[in-house]
């Protein structure tokens, strides 16, 4: 049985947040602060309107699926699954309505990157489960940039490895490690040697060395 990688795409595998930003002061005239909070409260208009939870989301429809030709793909990202499809099956589980699913699976093929691609709305606990139960419970990882999801796959899925990353650096210097994450490691050199020997070791989270925080 092959271990199982469970990796989210936007901060993980692509950058998003700076492009979201850049596209928001083209086409909405609003600024964006990266590191400055949720989404809602990093927003605001030239003219100091604050926008509401509401618009921030019609936002990101805006941005899913149109503007995702924009991304572009985190160092090293594309290599390292690469040599971690050598080991095990590779999942991308991201956080986008259903309809942009072929997109996204197009998105990650232009850059090399061809795994089964799931979408997900919600905690990431429940379909990380459901994964993990699908493959015949193997030794898992979890890749996510949003602590929520780390807390979620804590809850549901308490033995698969979690591993945070943010890739995007004024992101990452502004948000602490996930209480519920295993590790916290921003570079996908490092993040391959860490997988690798989880798989390696072949236990599942909690077992002897598996709680260790990195």
């Amino acid at each position: 049985m092959k271990p199982l990688l469970i990796c989210d795409c936007d901060e993980v595998l692509l950058h998003m947040v700076r492009h979201f930003r850049d596209w928001l002061g083209e086409a909405h005239g609003i600024d964006f602060s990266i590191g400055a909070g949720d989404f809602a409260a990093s927003m605001t208009r030239r003219d100091g309107a604050a926008i509401a939870r509401e618009e921030m989301w019609g936002m990101l429809d805006g941005f899913f699926p149109s503007e995702m030709a924009r991304q572009t793909p985190v160092p090293h990202a594309r290599e390292a699954l690469a040599a971690l499809a050598e080991h095990a099956d590779i999942v991308i589980l991201t956080n986008l309505k259903d309809h942009c699913r072929d997109h996204r699976i197009d998105q990650l093929a232009e850059h090399g990157i061809a795994h089964r691609v799931e979408c997900n709305q919600g905690g990431k606990g429940e379909p990380v489960a459901k994964l993990v139960a699908e493959h015949g419970d193997p030794v898992t990882v979890f890749v996510d940039d949003l602590a929520v999801h780390h807390d979620s796959v804590a809850r549901h899925a308490p033995g698969v490895h979690r591993l945070h990353m943010i890739s995007e650096p004024q992101l990452a210097a502004a948000m602490p490690p996930a209480p519920e994450a295993h590790a916290r490691i921003d570079d996908w050199r490092a993040a391959q040697v860490w997988i690798l020997d989880r798989f390696a070791k072949g236990l599942p989270a909690g077992a002897a060395d598996g709680m260790a925080r990195a």
